[in-house]
């Protein structure tokens, strides 16, 4: 049986609903060496500012059970470098691509979208990081402010294409204001969630064992808590597209999610263990809505039955 899989996020139609996440799959066509990048829905590229960043100290990514903490504080070459440097791979590949981008003021958010004002179609969309929480100006306290939150999403109005909005998982019962806050503010679709506040010490220095202190922890850990996330907000916010990430390694995984409400999903640290996952995933995906009767991706979205 032959599997519709195209998901509708907003504005924008892909092919697929399988994604990379910002920040796990670098600033270009790097996993086009294990990837048939043109068969992903579109890759998410890591988080740009319209300056160059250096990151955080080493040490960056830690693992821990079921997943890894990070701190890697939004290294890239900024916008226009990006764009001269890094975006013919992605075109070469015949990739969609979506560009995340953040700031450390409202201002910088403005300048990152203005300088993606004029890039080529293959930019399909462009997201909005207000969450980070790997950054020495805090940018996760964008996403934990319903005014902030809206006031981001309307200076970024000037990247003259779709904007989505990456949220924050540690602004607690208040997410789904937050994402009723972006849609406000000019976002098509909000991305749930990125990563969760967290700690790790070497027991025997008793130092943190990020060079930047605290991180990010992502994988499957995270899972359900995100999964959660998506449910919360799809019942807030019926008609608001979600892009679900957090934990995904299976089919099995992206079904839950599209149960849960979520038009799509990213695939973060499961790269990292094996960078084929992204693309393996699409492919699963195919089979196992064919041995499930299922035609179209979409009759598989916000089916959470309680």
């Amino acid at each position: 049986m032959a599997v519709d899989l195209s998901a509708t996020i907003g504005s924008v139609t892909l092919p697929s609903p399988i994604m990379t996440a910002a920040g796990t799959a670098g600033h270009g066509a790097e996993l086009g060496a294990y990837v048939e990048l043109s068969k992903l829905g579109a890759v998410v590229v890591k988080s740009l500012a319209h300056f160059r960043c250096e990151g955080n100290d080493p040490i960056r990514v830690h693992q821990t059970p079921s997943g890894m903490i990070n701190s890697v504080g939004l290294q890239g070459p900024g916008v226009e470098a990006w764009l001269r440097d890094e975006l013919p791979a992605l075109q070469q590949a015949r990739a969609r691509v979506v560009v995340s981008i953040w700031g450390r003021t409202t201002a910088d958010y403005e300048l990152a979208a203005k300088a993606l004002a004029t890039a080529p179609s293959e930019v399909v969309a462009v997201e909005v990081n207000i969450s980070c929480p790997n950054t020495e100006a805090g940018n996760a306290m964008f996403g934990h402010s319903v005014d902030m939150t809206t006031e981001v999403l309307n200076a970024t109005a000037a990247a003259g294409r779709p904007r989505w909005a990456k949220l924050s998982p540690n602004i607690g019962p208040g997410l789904a204001d937050i994402a009723n806050a972006a849609a406000v503010g000019g976002a098509e679709a909000v991305t749930l969630v990125n990563t969760y506040f967290g700690l790790a010490i070497d027991p025997v220095t008793g130092r943190a064992r990020l060079g930047g202190g605290g991180g990010g922890v992502s994988g499957p850990a995270i899972r359900p808590l995100a999964v959660r996330a998506v449910a919360d907000v799809r019942a807030a916010c019926p008609d608001l597209p979600i892009i679900g990430v957090g934990g995904i390694s299976t089919v099995e995984d992206v079904v839950e999610f599209a149960r849960a409400g979520a038009d799509a999903v990213q695939i973060g640290t499961a790269t990292f263990a094996e960078p084929r996952t992204v693309g393996r995933l699409g492919t699963d995906l195919a089979r196992w809505c064919a041995n499930q009767g299922v035609e179209r991706y979409v009759d598989l979205v916000g089916t959470l039955r309680l």
